[in-house]
Protein backbone atom coordinates (compact mmCIF):
# COMPACT_ATOMS: atom_id res chain seq x y z
CA UNK A 1 0.00 0.00 0.00
CA UNK A 2 1.28 3.25 -1.06
CA UNK A 3 0.28 5.97 2.58
CA UNK A 4 1.04 9.28 0.47
CA UNK A 5 -1.44 7.80 -2.15
CA UNK A 6 -4.07 6.74 0.36
CA UNK A 7 -3.34 10.32 2.00
CA UNK A 8 -3.87 12.28 -0.91
CA UNK A 9 -7.04 10.33 -1.95
CA UNK A 10 -8.39 10.93 1.78
CA UNK A 11 -7.89 14.56 1.43
CA UNK A 12 -9.28 14.57 -2.07
CA UNK A 13 -12.40 13.28 -1.15
CA UNK A 14 -12.48 15.50 2.15
CA UNK A 15 -12.32 18.61 0.55
CA UNK A 16 -14.73 17.29 -2.55
CA UNK A 17 -17.56 16.34 0.07
CA UNK A 18 -16.73 19.73 1.82
CA UNK A 19 -17.07 22.00 -1.33
CA UNK A 20 -20.65 20.05 -1.98
CA UNK A 21 -22.21 19.81 1.31
CA UNK A 22 -21.76 23.56 2.14
CA UNK A 23 -20.68 22.49 5.79
CA UNK A 24 -20.44 25.74 8.08
CA UNK A 25 -17.61 25.99 10.86
CA UNK A 26 -18.57 23.86 14.01
CA UNK A 27 -21.04 21.26 11.75
CA UNK A 28 -20.18 17.76 12.47
CA UNK A 29 -18.46 15.10 9.33
CA UNK A 30 -18.68 11.49 10.37
CA UNK A 31 -15.82 8.92 9.22
CA UNK A 32 -16.91 5.57 9.10
CA UNK A 33 -13.50 3.70 7.77
CA UNK A 34 -12.74 0.10 7.19
CA UNK A 35 -8.30 0.14 6.94
CA UNK A 36 -9.35 -3.70 5.84
CA UNK A 37 -10.94 -2.34 2.78
CA UNK A 38 -8.89 0.21 1.80
CA UNK A 39 -6.16 -2.08 1.96
CA UNK A 40 -8.08 -4.75 0.10
CA UNK A 41 -9.21 -7.17 2.45
CA UNK A 42 -12.53 -7.93 3.79
CA UNK A 43 -14.17 -5.70 6.06
CA UNK A 44 -12.48 -6.04 10.27
CA UNK A 45 -10.42 -8.78 8.91
CA UNK A 46 -7.09 -6.58 8.48
CA UNK A 47 -7.15 -3.84 10.58
CA UNK A 48 -4.02 -1.14 9.86
CA UNK A 49 -3.24 1.53 12.13
CA UNK A 50 -0.56 2.95 9.13
CA UNK A 51 -3.97 3.43 6.74
CA UNK A 52 -5.49 4.72 9.44
CA UNK A 53 -2.69 7.48 10.36
CA UNK A 54 -2.78 7.86 6.48
CA UNK A 55 -6.50 9.15 6.54
CA UNK A 56 -6.11 11.05 9.09
CA UNK A 57 -3.50 12.60 7.93
CA UNK A 58 -5.71 13.47 4.82
CA UNK A 59 -9.08 14.38 6.18
CA UNK A 60 -8.63 16.09 9.33
CA UNK A 61 -5.86 19.13 8.34
CA UNK A 62 -8.78 19.90 5.75
CA UNK A 63 -11.92 19.80 7.90
CA UNK A 64 -10.14 21.55 10.27
CA UNK A 65 -9.00 24.56 8.07
CA UNK A 66 -12.43 24.85 8.10
CA UNK A 67 -13.65 24.51 11.42
CA UNK A 68 -15.58 21.30 10.73
CA UNK A 69 -15.55 18.45 13.39
CA UNK A 70 -14.36 14.93 12.63
CA UNK A 71 -16.45 12.71 14.29
CA UNK A 72 -14.67 8.92 13.88
CA UNK A 73 -17.69 5.80 13.93
CA UNK A 74 -16.04 3.05 15.75
CA UNK A 75 -16.38 -0.53 14.42
CA UNK A 76 -19.15 -2.67 15.45
CA UNK A 77 -17.94 -4.15 18.77
CA UNK A 78 -18.22 -1.19 20.34
CA UNK A 79 -22.18 -0.79 18.49
CA UNK A 80 -20.55 1.80 16.06
CA UNK A 81 -19.95 4.16 19.01
CA UNK A 82 -18.75 7.59 17.61
CA UNK A 83 -15.57 9.57 18.78
CA UNK A 84 -15.17 13.03 18.55
CA UNK A 85 -13.81 16.24 20.50
CA UNK A 86 -14.76 17.08 23.76
CA UNK A 87 -15.74 20.44 22.60
CA UNK A 88 -18.18 19.02 19.43
CA UNK A 89 -19.78 16.79 22.10
CA UNK A 90 -20.44 19.70 24.76
CA UNK A 91 -22.03 22.14 21.72
CA UNK A 92 -24.07 19.18 20.21
CA UNK A 93 -25.43 17.99 24.18
CA UNK A 94 -23.81 14.65 23.35
CA UNK A 95 -23.02 12.76 26.75
CA UNK A 96 -19.60 11.04 26.31
CA UNK A 97 -19.22 6.95 27.83
CA UNK A 98 -16.93 5.04 29.05
CA UNK A 99 -14.19 3.37 26.20
CA UNK A 100 -11.61 3.69 24.68
CA UNK A 101 -11.04 2.10 21.16
CA UNK A 102 -8.40 0.02 20.32
CA UNK A 103 -7.49 -1.65 16.43
CA UNK A 104 -9.74 -5.06 16.94
CA UNK A 105 -12.64 -3.27 19.21
CA UNK A 106 -13.55 0.07 18.04
CA UNK A 107 -11.06 0.16 14.48
CA UNK A 108 -7.87 1.82 13.62
CA UNK A 109 -9.41 4.96 12.08
CA UNK A 110 -10.89 5.40 15.62
CA UNK A 111 -8.21 4.52 17.29
CA UNK A 112 -5.99 6.73 15.76
CA UNK A 113 -8.75 9.38 15.94
CA UNK A 114 -8.38 8.83 19.61
CA UNK A 115 -4.97 9.55 19.52
CA UNK A 116 -4.78 12.36 17.96
CA UNK A 117 -7.21 14.65 18.88
CA UNK A 118 -7.00 17.22 21.55
CA UNK A 119 -9.44 16.19 23.91
CA UNK A 120 -11.49 13.23 22.75
CA UNK A 121 -14.39 11.67 24.25
CA UNK A 122 -16.64 8.56 22.72
CA UNK A 123 -20.33 8.91 22.48
CA UNK A 124 -23.42 6.65 21.18
CA UNK A 125 -25.00 8.99 18.93
CA UNK A 126 -24.73 12.04 16.86
CA UNK A 127 -26.55 13.37 13.93
CA UNK A 128 -23.74 14.95 11.66
CA UNK A 129 -24.24 17.28 8.86
CA UNK A 130 -22.47 14.83 6.46
CA UNK A 131 -20.05 11.81 6.08
CA UNK A 132 -18.04 9.57 4.07
CA UNK A 133 -18.24 5.69 4.33
CA UNK A 134 -15.11 4.49 3.29
CA UNK A 135 -15.29 0.66 2.88
CA UNK A 136 -18.76 0.09 3.71
CA UNK A 137 -18.71 0.66 7.04
CA UNK A 138 -22.65 2.24 7.23
CA UNK A 139 -22.66 5.38 8.83
CA UNK A 140 -26.37 6.40 8.31
CA UNK A 141 -27.02 5.93 12.18
CA UNK A 142 -25.38 9.33 12.54
CA UNK A 143 -26.57 11.62 9.89
CA UNK A 144 -29.03 14.04 10.36
CA UNK A 145 -32.69 12.37 9.63
CA UNK A 146 -32.59 13.86 5.31
CA UNK A 147 -29.66 12.18 3.83
CA UNK A 148 -28.54 13.63 -0.09
CA UNK A 149 -25.96 11.58 -1.81
CA UNK A 150 -22.79 13.10 -3.00
CA UNK A 151 -21.32 12.06 -6.02
CA UNK A 152 -17.82 12.55 -5.85
CA UNK A 153 -14.90 12.07 -8.29
CA UNK A 154 -12.80 9.81 -5.89
CA UNK A 155 -14.65 7.08 -5.83
CA UNK A 156 -12.17 4.37 -3.99
CA UNK A 157 -9.19 5.38 -0.94
CA UNK A 158 -6.86 2.51 -1.67
CA UNK A 159 -8.98 -0.34 -2.75
CA UNK A 160 -12.22 0.47 -0.51
CA UNK A 161 -15.22 2.07 -2.15
CA UNK A 162 -16.45 5.52 -1.12
CA UNK A 163 -19.62 6.71 -0.31
CA UNK A 164 -20.70 10.00 0.46
CA UNK A 165 -23.58 12.24 1.93
CA UNK A 166 -24.76 15.25 3.33
CA UNK A 167 -28.12 16.46 5.03
CA UNK A 168 -30.26 18.89 4.32
CA UNK A 169 -33.28 19.87 6.14
CA UNK A 170 -36.73 18.77 6.02
CA UNK A 171 -38.85 20.16 3.77
CA UNK A 172 -42.35 20.70 5.75
CA UNK A 173 -46.03 22.25 4.14
CA UNK A 174 -47.50 21.68 1.23
CA UNK A 175 -48.31 22.77 -2.06
CA UNK A 176 -48.68 25.78 -1.32
CA UNK A 177 -45.21 25.67 0.58
CA UNK A 178 -41.97 27.95 -0.10
CA UNK A 179 -38.46 26.70 0.72
CA UNK A 180 -35.49 28.53 1.16
CA UNK A 181 -32.98 27.94 -1.93
CA UNK A 182 -29.71 28.32 0.16
CA UNK A 183 -30.87 25.62 2.19
CA UNK A 184 -31.54 22.96 0.09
Amino acid sequence: MDLKQIEQQAALAAAEVLEQAKLQMGDICVIGCSTSEVGGEKIGSASSMDIAGAIFRGIQPVLRARGIFLAAQCCEHLNRAIVIEREAAEQYGYAPVNVLPQPKAGGSFATTCWQNFMEPVAVEHIRAHAGIDIGGTLIGMHLREVAVPLRISQKTIGEAIVLCARTRLKFIGGARAHYQEDKL
